[in-house]
């Protein structure tokens, strides 16, 4: 059943936030959540992660999420509003269910703008060492609470125009290392980025597809716009699918060409943050290499956690309105259209975790390691939501989107929590355990999770 932007009363809510955003719109956003440079960022760690199969890993990663991006396709057209798996979980399973998959799925949306800004900061120092990563992370914050505060469409408009930058810069590094390959310039193995029998291992593979899958996250925040687009909710599903497989294909395609110019794997490791600005060094001297460090600042300290701070303040916004998290948190702006103090906690939340990680030295590696966890059991959820809804309540007949691809989706994603950084695997514990006792409270305090009834829904 699919529902028209101006339907979303017939779920007990009225819409409040604008619809001003296109198919386009939602294709950009997605990219630039998750970074079309995002490996230049995290390479490294990924290269170290994987054994130097970081194709492999990012092939394997988009193989998974590719599925989890089907089950979202099917519960947005289900229903077409803000809070993503929170809501979908939420509605199509039960609200308590709902609650422990926005709960999870916080826990990345507070680290992950951090981490953004870390990684930018470090950039940064690459070629301006005098400044200390603190503050540019305060810098890249103010920014983009500004322009969160100011509303959705400024949002769009920016984050497109940076998009086109990072695009520009990418070609400029494909052009210029390919070149290199096809002259000589470069040494690596061509096939060991694919496959390395000397490392290759099921823990190797998967343990790396847990931190590359960190790119990918991105694609998740799409749905949370469903409220501010203003076409048919098919065509958020379709933009999460598409925007999801072209950020794959230019990841494997950039991961392939840095690995060419890896002298070693010690070489790697000794310099894991800037890996990648060495290979860009490599193939086309010191001023690729500031390019492409530059353009990962601007990228993650300004695109990337632009768009992240959308998306989880959209998700405190649709719990609050719940009354699953404070009802300030649901206060939309008349004038902007925009859930302001939703945005501001989610800056001062990210002001926290970025300032505390900066203190340590291994900040990046580590939030890297954990962020992984939250989103995928928050997407085992939405799996499971897709089977309960469609397969239980309604009786659908269509037994590859409603069952097979959310069984094949849900077994890929157990596998590579399977193989996480074990600290990462601990958070996850602690932060579920965390929110059980939240969701026990509310239930001790008369205000266990709900959602407008379907009486309420079809009134």
């Amino acid at each position: 059943m699919v529902f028209e932007p101006d339907t979303l009363r017939q779920f007990g809510y009225k819409q409040e936030l604008r619809r001003s955003l296109s198919f386009p719109d939602l294709l950009f956003y997605g990219l630039i959540f998750m970074v079309p440079i995002a490996p230049f960022g995290i390479f490294g760690n990924v290269f170290q992660t994987s054994g130097g199969m970081v194709v492999l890993a990012y092939a394997i990663g988009m193989v998974a999420m590719v599925f989890t991006a089907a089950s979202y396709a099917q519960m947005v057209k289900a229903f077409p509003m803000a809070g993503s798996v929170y809501t979908y979980a939420g509605r199509g399973i039960a609200p308590p269910v709902g609650f422990v998959a926005g709960w999870m799925v916080l826990l990345d949306y507070i680290l992950v703008p951090s981490l953004l800004y870390l990684v930018a900061g470090s950039a940064m120092t690459t070629f301006v060492p005098g400044v200390p990563v603190w503050v540019w992370l305060v810098v890249f914050l103010a920014f983009n609470t500004t322009v969160n505060f100011f509303g959705i469409k400024l949002t769009a408009i920016t984050t497109r125009i940076l998009l086109i930058g990072e695009l520009i810069v990418l070609a400029i590094f494909l052009a210029v290392g390919l070149y290199g390959v096809a002259t000589g310039k470069a040494h690596g193995d061509p096939l060991t980025p694919l496959y390395n029998g000397h490392t290759f291992s099921g823990s190797v593979v998967f343990g790396a597809v847990s931190v590359a899958a960190l790119s990918f996250l991105g694609f998740d925040g799409i749905s949370m716009l469903a409220e501010e687009h203003r076409g048919e909710a098919r065509q958020v599903g379709r933009a999460v699918i598409g925007a999801l497989v072209l950020a794959g294909l230019l990841f494997m395609a950039q991961t392939w060409v840095a690995s060419m110019y890896v002298s070693s794997p010690h070489a790697v490791a000794s310099n894991v943050d800037n890996a990648f600005y060495d290979t860009a060094k490599a193939a086309g001297g010191p001023w690729l290499s500031t390019l492409t460090a530059v353009t990962t600042a601007i990228a993650w300290g300004f695109a990337d956690s632009l768009v992240a701070q959308v998306a989880t303040s959209r998700l405190l916004f649709a719990m609050g309105r719940d009354g699953q998290f404070p009802k300030f948190l649901a206060r939309v702006s008349p004038k902007r259209m925009v859930p302001t103090n939703a945005i501001f906690l989610t800056a001062l939340l990210t002001l926290a975790v970025g300032l505390y990680m900066s203190t340590r030295a291994n900040g990046i590696a580590l939030l890297s390691s954990l962020i992984n966890v939250g989103a995928l059991t928050a997407f085992l959820l939405l799996h499971v939501s897709v089977v309960v809804y469609y397969l239980i309540r309604q009786r659908s007949k269509r037994i590859l989107p409603h069952l097979v691809v959310p069984v094949i989706g849900a077994a890929l994603l157990a596998v590579v929590e399977i193989f996480a950084d074990h600290s990462a695997q601990i958070l996850g514990i602690v932060w579920l355990g965390l929110g059980l006792i939240v969701l026990a409270s509310l239930y001790v305090l008369g205000r266990r999770p709900t959602v407008p009834s379907l009486a309420e829904e079809t009134a």
